[in-house]
């Protein structure tokens, strides 16, 4: 499979892994199309950033302390939200109905992705999407432990395994999706 030429690599800007040839000097957060899901796992560097099961789970193989989770989300905000402006919009004046769809839209899409094709397009959704400024990171929070985030969104993050995508979790920031990457 190295003969593919394709490598996996991990973005230190986004903290997700991606896909490189160096031959055709590209790279690209989707698995190219002549790698099955499966092949991917063969792939240079594969065993090194991705884990979870089929290839789910963005987060490198090193990470947190004992007790910490790592997870990325994607936050539609509203006009009732603790601060309803964003980096994407300075005064969010949709409701919380309509964020909820917003939301809905996302994990719809996602879901009818292969697992291993989640991680990848989490990112890509999120960092044009989110209106949480870890959009920039592709959704990234990076490690925290209890007591650091809004209790919904712990006790939902605390409650998945790595590599899966929760349901729609409500706080006062927003509405979320999350995807747990370690």
């Amino acid at each position: 499979m190295a003969s593919s030429g394709w490598e996996v690599r991990f973005s230190n800007s986004r903290q997700i892994p991606y896909f490189y040839h160096a031959q055709k000097g590209e790279s690209t957060w989707e698995r190219p199309s002549e790698i099955s899901s499966e092949q991917v796992h063969q792939l240079p560097g594969a065993s090194k950033y991705l884990k979870g099961q089929g290839g789910a789970g963005a987060a490198p193989a090193q990470g947190g302390k004992d007790g910490q989770v790592r997870a990325s989300h994607i936050l539609a905000k509203h006009s009732g939200s603790r601060r309803p402006s964003s980096w994407r919009k300075e005064n969010i004046t949709i409701t919380r109905e309509e964020a909820q769809k917003i939301i809905e839209q996302h994990v719809n899409t996602l879901k009818a992705l292969p697992p291993s094709d989640v991680p990848q397009e989490f990112a890509k959704i999120a960092s044009t999407e989110s209106d949480c400024s870890s959009a920039r990171k592709g959704g990234d929070l990076g490690w925290f432990g209890r007591g650091q985030m809004q209790k919904p969104f712990e006790d939902a993050t605390f409650g998945l395994e790595v590599g899966q995508l929760s349901d729609i979790i409500y706080t006062d920031s927003g509405v979320h999706v999350i995807l747990r990457t370690g």
